[in-house]
């Protein structure tokens, strides 16, 4: 049995990984920018976004679904047997519900569609469980229980930001507290809920203390389990280096990433951002 792997850029997968998989099949979210659209970090780069940020008219739309059918076709083509597609969470974009629209009527592929719930590396290690099991040969459907115990139990995903105002502006908040930020330089922890929805973990007087708080948590999430974690970072990549060199200190680490956070995501962040997204392996 052949499986291949659809997923969209919100996973924000190295290219390491891109390359590496024949089988995964990265659609890409689009960016607006005064109106014109760019593919996600094949026509936009995340400089190029963060630092038009303030200047221009900058937003983020669907993939183009007409990507999907070919994407689906080149499967059918390559002959797998079935697909599976993950998505970055329903609670945070229109991804999802626009492919179930558009596999509703799709027989020429048996088609296992997952709501991530989750984003970027979080999206991104459900995507990379995916394509190791496949090359183990594990059925789809034991995949996807794979997936519901990684995202549930065996990972954790959270990051910080210097103001709300991005957030706010994109229609991202959730049940994120809109108050704070404003109020005595208190910085938010946020995670993505199991609706797949952002939602405040704590809440720190200043950005040193929130990464501090967010070590804490890694720490007792997994203190000496065996992880993978990557670090996401905005426009400061000396800063998250550095970070991720003082959490090996704390935590059994076995490969660490350190990856700006693709545009598509960073426009709803902006670029002074970190995120901690960490998952256990064997």
């Amino acid at each position: 049995m052949k499986t291949a792997i659809i997923t969209d850029s919100g996973a924000n997968l190295t290219e390491e990984i891109i390359k590496k998989y024949k089988n995964l099949y990265v659609l890409p979210l689009i960016i607006l920018v005064d109106g014109a659209a760019y593919k996600d970090q094949v026509e936009i780069k995340a400089t190029e976004v963060y630092a038009q940020l303030d200047e221009k008219e900058i937003s983020t739309s669907l993939p183009n679904i007409t990507e999907l059918y070919d994407a689906l076709a080149d499967i059918k083509k390559q002959n797998y047997d079935n697909v599976i597609i993950i998505n970055i969470s329903s609670g945070l974009s229109g991804t999802f519900n626009a492919f179930h629209a558009a596999l509703s009527e799709y027989t020429d592929l048996e088609v296992f569609h997952y709501d991530s719930k989750t984003l970027a590396a979080g999206q991104g290690y459900l995507v990379e469980q995916a394509l190791e099991l496949v090359e183990k040969e594990t059925a789809p459907q034991e995949i996807i229980s794979a997936l519901d115990k990684q995202r549930s139990e065996d990972s954790i995903a959270m990051y910080t930001i210097n103001t709300l105002k991005y957030l706010k502006k994109g229609g991202r908040i959730g049940k994120v507290e809109g108050t704070i930020g404003n109020i005595l330089h208190i910085k938010p922890v946020i995670t993505v809920n199991p609706e797949g929805v952002y939602v405040t973990l704590a809440k720190t007087f200043g950005l040193n203390r929130a990464l501090i708080k967010m070590r804490e948590m890694l720490i007792k999430k997994f203190e000496q389990v065996k992880i993978d974690l990557t670090i996401h970072y905005g426009d400061n990549f000396e800063e998250a280096s550095s970070l991720g060199k003082m959490l090996r200190n704390f935590l059994n680490i076995r490969l660490l990433t350190v990856s700006q956070l693709t545009p598509v995501l960073g426009i709803h962040t902006g670029p002074m951002m970190f995120a901690y997204v960490a998952r256990k392996v064997e």
